[in-house]
């Protein structure tokens, strides 16, 4: 049995070597079972303020006593989060559609149960018995066109808009979230990452990194290996493992 507290983690956000400003959140409460990364978007007019948004109000709902109570906060609060975000559309020069977004994927883990919650392209991989496993599926263009089998994946990559979202926290009324349970085994570990992390690692490099003892040695290989590379993306990434 792991309650909450049995589990360990590691979190860390990079600007990268392009970018301005960070536009990554994260969320490590450990003791409450419950971790986030958040990749806001909108530029300079507010992709920081929804990303950072999210997570805050992440942080500050009620310790509820059972996993389902808890699931459905954490869906609750992202709806309500969604619904401000949406509402305050603000065009500006910076920002001329308006739209004040961003990807979100959430971890609650309580016993032997976990729930994976998202909307956009950050990630959540599992490593079990040494295999990596992509629990979250990207909730882009390129996704869609595959899974319709209307293009190649290859076809599907090289698509102008294949990064372009179809689901973010903010950018519609209406928030369809995408959410995933499953039994937790001796020895899993997790990972939470924005696509500054998985675009410049392909799994080999991803695998070969959850492999490591701990989540601060996991974290610190990966980041090294982005940072070696061009690092166009803020990069943010949260390993929990027992």
């Amino acid at each position: 049995m792991h309650h909450a507290c049995d589990w360990r983690s590691a979190a860390r956000t990079d600007t990268g070597k392009v970018r301005q400003r960070n536009e990554d959140a994260l969320l490590e409460c450990p003791k409450r079972g419950l971790w986030a990364v958040a990749d806001g978007m909108g530029g300079h007019s507010g992709g920081d303020i929804a990303s950072q948004l999210i997570v805050a109000n992440l942080a500050d709902l009620p310790l509820y006593r059972d996993f389902d109570a808890r699931l459905d906060a954490v869906r609750q609060c992202l709806r309500w989060t969604n619904r401000r975000l949406s509402q305050e559309l603000t065009v500006t020069a910076a920002n001329p559609l308006g739209i004040l977004g961003s990807t979100v994927v959430a971890l609650l883990l309580e016993g032997r149960r976990a729930a994976c919650v998202w909307a956009g392209d950050s990630r959540c991989y599992l490593w079990r018995g040494g295999h990596l496993y992509q629990l979250s599926r990207d909730h882009s263009l390129r996704e869609q066109l595959v899974a319709e089998c209307r293009f190649s994946r290859d076809e599907a990559n090289a698509h102008p808009a294949a990064k372009a979202l179809t689901r973010a926290i903010g950018a519609s009324q209406e928030l369809r979230l995408e959410i995933l349970e499953l039994d937790v085994q001796r020895g899993d570990k997790f990972l939470l990452c924005t696509d500054g992390v998985y675009q410049d690692l392909g799994s080999q490099t991803l695998g070969d990194a959850m492999s490591l003892s701990s989540p601060a040695k996991v974290l610190e290989c990966l980041f090294e290996g982005v940072l070696r590379g061009a690092a166009r993306d803020n990069l943010t990434a949260v390993v929990i493992g027992a």
